[in-house]
């Protein structure tokens, strides 16, 4: 283990693991909301849509919970077909109104059954043990699970069996699990532990770890997500996605 390395990254988490880190990012969408539902909701499409400049990310996510009257749980149990309406139109980068009212779709039928959003990642295949990536495959499968989903829809939703890195859903997973006492992640389920979670692999963690060797594959998929993982595992078992702060922070900071 390089402890300098170690060293370094622990000082540069405790850095950017802070309370101004919320408002620039978009987790600061799931913070706006108190019940755990809205923030499970909110929390999964602030991920989904966090593509391209983190403002209008932020922007497009207000607009989001502005068209469910800013209780996104109670919109999506209790809608009528009309009120489905106001959802027409929304759009950000790939992802439109035909995904939208899908996820909403998707959401009701979820929360009728559960009272929450962390049950659709434990619901493996008979025999299976739990891992992140087989979770992750069995939620892409529940979550198109419904009749008639929109084919389109599919690519908004990654899956390790695609070779994807997962950032989207791995940053969602992150702020739901993670707990510590600096107000950022949430920390409100408690089934899955943090110990298992997979680093969220962007442009800028990944560009940041290949400095410091902590990837060596030549490709970003899944495979070098992992590798990120286990190597952050060697500063902290219990917790290596905390590294993210510091991989991220470091990127979009232009330290490195």
């Amino acid at each position: 283990m390089d402890l300098s390395l170690k060293d370094f990254l622990d000082k540069k988490v405790l850095e950017f693991n802070q309370p101004d880190f919320i408002p620039h990012d978009p987790i600061s969408i799931p913070h706006r909301f108190q019940k755990k539902e809205d923030i499970e909701i909110m929390g999964f499409f602030a991920s989904i849509l966090a593509w391209g400049q983190r403002k209008t990310i932020i922007n497009k996510c207000l607009e989001l919970a502005e068209r469910m009257d800013q209780a996104p749980h109670d919109f999506i149990l209790n809608h009528q077909d009309s009120d489905l309406k106001r959802l027409l139109g929304f759009k950000h980068r790939t992802f439109n109104d035909t995904d939208l009212l899908y996820f909403i779709a998707f959401f009701q039928q979820h929360y009728l059954r559960f009272n929450s959003l962390e049950d659709a990642f434990l619901q493996l295949d008979e025999g299976q043990e739990f891992s992140i990536e087989n979770a992750l495959n069995h939620f892409k499968s529940y979550f198109f699970s419904l009749p008639d989903f929109p084919w389109r829809t599919r690519k908004h939703i990654s899956s390790p069996l695609q070779k994807s890195t997962c950032k989207r859903l791995n940053m969602f997973l992150r702020w739901m699990v993670r707990k510590d006492d600096k107000g950022v992640d949430f920390g409100i389920w408690n089934r899955i532990s943090p110990k298992d979670l997979i680093c969220p692999c962007d442009v800028h963690v990944e560009r940041v770890a290949r400095k410091f060797g902590l990837i060596q594959s030549d490709k970003v998929n899944w495979k070098s997500a992992l590798e990120l993982t286990e190597n952050l595992r060697h500063f902290d078992p219990e917790d290596p996605v905390k590294y993210d702060f510091a991989l991220f922070g470091l990127g979009v900071a232009g330290e490195l």
